[in-house]
């Protein structure tokens, strides 16, 4: 059976595939990256036992709010000038070995001035300061919230894990509780991201 009869069948949703690696052949780093690189129309994440995560190109309508989110992410950082902000492509070598790709992600200029040339052209060996993940129809809920515990525990400062389904927002930040949110209209964390308002009408209705 191939790859795309695994990830894709007939009249199902498309669902991420999971590769469990024996300690003997797992990939060392550059070798990850020359895997990731070889299958470019997958995103593969890596947890922190060294399996591969597999997933497929998303669906219109979350590809559509995706780029809604980077968009008024991006716009205000490069008013506020403090960081840099990546999509979902971007890859990131967390502290405690796993390698995510947030849907949407900003680090400090200060944390990214310390890596190399060299580091800086493959996955930054570092946590971002700020994540955002979309729900897509095919996401389980628990597996983004286990995800977004990761984020915190590995040394980012504030999470929203968005649902369009539901139309909540769960609000983390490193050493509180969750916050959960019932269709808001906007978010703001001027502790973490000054300034920065997120609109979210959009992404409660598709507008495409």
């Amino acid at each position: 059976m191939g790859l795309n009869s695994v990830l894709i069948n007939h009249n199902a949703e498309i669902n991420s595939l999971v590769l469990h690696w024996p300690p003997s052949l797992r990939l060392a780093e550059n070798q990850f990256f020359d895997f990731c690189q070889a299958n470019r129309e997958l995103r593969i994440e890596r947890t922190a036992e060294g399996d591969c995560e597999i997933m497929a190109p998303t669906g219109g309508e979350t590809s559509w709010r995706n780029s809604v989110l980077l968009a008024q992410l991006y716009n205000w950082a490069e008013q506020e000038g403090s960081g840099v902000v990546f999509d979902s492509s971007g890859g990131f070598i967390l502290p405690n070995g796993a390698t995510r790709s947030p849907d949407v992600s900003w680090v400090k200029k200060s944390h990214l001035a310390v890596l190399t040339d060299k580091q800086k052209t493959r996955f930054l060996p570092l946590c971002p300061d700020f994540v955002i993940e979309l729900r897509s129809p095919s996401d389980t809920i628990n597996v983004l919230h286990d995800k977004m515990q990761e984020y915190m525990a590995n040394g980012s400062s504030l999470g929203w894990l968005i649902d369009p389904e539901t139309k909540r927002v769960y609000v983390y930040q490193a050493n509180q509780p969750v916050v959960n949110l019932d269709s808001p209209l906007s978010l703001t964390a001027d502790e973490v991201v000054t300034g920065f308002k997120l609109e979210l009408a959009k992404i409660w209705d598709v507008g495409f």
